[in-house]
């Protein structure tokens, strides 16, 4: 990667885009000429049916070999390609590279691997489609490691990866009128925030994170405020009704090896920075998210642990996806960057690595979503859970309306015994039977919500009872007289034990006011 930082005018970006278009280089383009199963292939890492299947595509073809496998193309076939940009602005701008045309064995592009070829042409950056149900965007970024054939330089740009993935699938997509982008990267976040926002800031302290968001916003035609600094420090004394953030959140010692990732904090004090001060940073109201990571400490709850990065008055959604092992963390991370961690130079790392999680008693790192909302209020809602269950659905709506229906408890939390209920048709109770003495008995009585992140409870007869007559007729208050006269149950029991669990199940959308 050249030192020089990428710079894409808006003749140039222009030109590339009439290109881009004109050969169909985008989400439904390039899932038309592979088909679903190179196309899966190519996902999982496995290029070869993808170069097969490019190379009856023409000058998409060509895109695709040079874009996503990785390959080198003839020097007359990328100036096909990519006209009406010249070959020379291409190269000038770091988009593509000349070279001996050596193509990798995981992707030949058509020719034979170690085969040379002295007009041919590289991808100098990644450039690759990218798409929501609505439409296509392009994104520029570094080639990863696996492309360079090494380990990624410090100021490496990531393309769009597993987690960034996450968090747009987990970001409230509500319309505000300003959010922040903080630690844009390539600046996919943004992408998806102009969707829904009328105006988009995005920063980083990477002056070449910040060169190709800039590059990616003007090629797909977007104006996105940009401004270059650590944490909160470009938009001080500003406010946004939104805020979207993939930190770099990996935790370990206080270094800096890699700017996407490392952010030269301690441990996992990048997250509880992001938690602490975002909050000041949204309008009343406003909601910020986040990806982080947290430590799981010998003798500490995790959540006990996130609960102290907040401010007074947030509303807080802490969602544990998962919790690693500290060795098989230290490992992924090294891979991430092209370190064998076999080697003399990844075995050295390592070490350090675990060293100091075996200083600080770390048994696990913690990784998941955080939702925020500068709610103001004495009684703020904050809830730490597990989400560790696979499912379909994003998390964005279901974060959106976990804030609708905090807001609404928070409201009428005095008022649960007068409120009518009713059971979403997505509900379902599971029952799970063992055969005792009498015959088949209940042992485990299950709801199950069957869309969003597929919530669990296990309730026992009285509630399954109770929430059974939650038709939207009864208020509460009445359902609980009933059941307590069919089961010979004091009222004021059944309604202590009745309350906190409404709660829980109106927080996950189990039931829902009428």
């Amino acid at each position: 990667m050249s030192g020089d930082l990428p710079k894409f005018s808006d003749e140039v970006c222009a030109r590339l885009r009439e290109a881009l278009r004109r050969t169909g280089y985008d989400a439904d383009g390039v899932l038309a000429v592979l088909g679903p199963a190179a196309h899966a292939a190519l996902g999982r890492g496995e290029p070869e049916l993808a170069d097969r299947a490019s190379r009856d595509a023409g000058d998409l073809g060509v895109l695709i070999r040079l874009f996503l496998l990785g390959g080198a193309e003839p020097r007359e076939k990328v100036r096909s390609a990519i006209a009406p940009l010249s070959l020379d602005d291409a190269i000038e701008t770091g988009l593509l590279r000349r070279g001996p045309g050596a193509c990798p064995q995981a992707a030949s592009g058509g020719h034979a691997p170690g085969r040379q070829s002295s007009d041919g042409l590289r991808a100098g950056l990644d450039l690759r489609p990218h798409g929501d149900e609505e439409g296509s965007w392009w994104v520029l970024s570094d080639l990863d490691s696996d492309l360079l054939g090494a380990e990624v330089p410090p100021e490496h740009v990531l393309g769009v990866g597993h987690a960034s993935l996450s968090l747009i699938r987990a970001t409230v997509r509500r319309p505000v009128s300003t959010l922040l982008d903080l630690g844009t990267g390539n600046g996919v976040q943004a992408l998806h925030a102009a969707r829904h926002a009328g105006r988009v800031t995005a920063t980083d302290v990477s002056a070449r994170a910040l060169a190709l968001a800039d590059a990616t916003f003007r090629l797909n035609g977007l104006d996105v405020e940009l401004a270059r600094g650590e944490w909160f420090a470009p938009v001080a004394r500003r406010r946004f009704d939104q805020i979207v953030c993939n930190p770099p959140f990996v935790v370990g010692p206080p270094r800096v090896d890699y700017t996407y990732r490392d952010s030269g904090l301690a441990g996992d004090d990048a997250s509880a920075l992001v938690v602490r001060q975002m909050p000041a940073f949204l309008t009343e109201g406003g909601v910020g998210q986040l990806l982080a990571s947290w430590l799981h400490v010998e003798g500490e709850d995790w959540a006990d642990r996130v609960r102290r990065w907040l401010p007074a008055g947030t509303d807080a959604w802490f969602v544990q996806r998962d919790v690693a092992d500290p060795g098989l963390y230290v490992g992924t991370w090294l891979r991430d960057a092209g370190i064998d961690p076999r080697s003399p130079r990844g075995r050295g790392k390592a070490a350090a690595w675990l060293d100091w999680f075996a200083d600080e008693k770390v048994r696990g790192v913690g990784f998941g979503f955080v939702t925020l909302r500068r709610a103001e209020v004495a009684n703020p809602t904050v809830v730490c859970e597990d989400l560790r269950q696979s499912y379909d659905d994003p998390l964005g709506p279901e974060a959106g309306a976990w804030l609708d229906r905090v807001a609404w408890l928070r409201a009428h939390s005095g008022e649960l015994l007068d409120t009518t209920f009713e059971v979403p048709s997505t509900v379902v109770l599971e029952r799970v039977e063992t055969l005792g003495d009498e015959g088949w008995e209940a042992s485990v009585r299950r709801l199950h919500r069957t869309n969003g992140p597929g919530w669990q409870h296990e309730v026992d007869e009285l509630a399954a009872a109770l929430l059974a007559g939650c038709r939207g007729t009864l208020p509460l208050s009445d359902l609980l007289e009933l059941l307590a006269f069919a089961h010979g149950r004091p009222v004021a029991e059944l309604t202590d034990a009745a309350l906190p669990v409404m709660r829980e199940l109106v927080r996950h959308g189990m039931v829902s006011p009428v």
